[in-house]
């Protein structure tokens, strides 16, 4: 089983930035993908970054060129990946969940959530 704990959500202004952070507690398992997703009010809940056990990113479009320099990041010793959120714009309000794939089968395991809510 896996736990996940989000933080660093909250309200900034555009143009502002914010960093979140999710620790995973995990026994029996190594991890392997940790990534971020958002969803906003009425839309589906989407990818804004992943990054692998050895360090590959990926990014959605809509964040690419804001969010790209080290953005996404994690600590293997202490299971935490974080989400450096640059240049926010009010369209970047979403709830922000924390996702991990571990184990050999792949397991699939999402955080609570943690809200950012950006205004213009």
């Amino acid at each position: 089983q896996v736990q996940l704990v989000e933080s660093g959500g909250g309200f900034v202004q555009a143009g502002g930035s914010l960093r979140l952070s999710c620790t995973a507690s995990i026994s029996g398992f190594s991890i392997n993908d940790m990534g971020w997703y958002r969803q906003a009010p009425g839309n589906q809940r989407e990818l804004v970054a992943r990054v692998t056990n050895i360090a590959s990113r990926n990014y959605a479009d809509s964040v690419k060129g804001r969010f790209t320099i080290s953005t996404i990041s994690r600590d293997n010793a202490k299971n935490t990946v974080y989400l450096q959120m640059n240049s926010l714009k009010p369209e970047d309000t979403a709830v922000y969940y924390c996702n991990v794939h571990y184990g050999p089968q792949q397991f699939r395991s999402w955080g609570q959530g943690t809200q950012v809510t950006v205004s213009s």
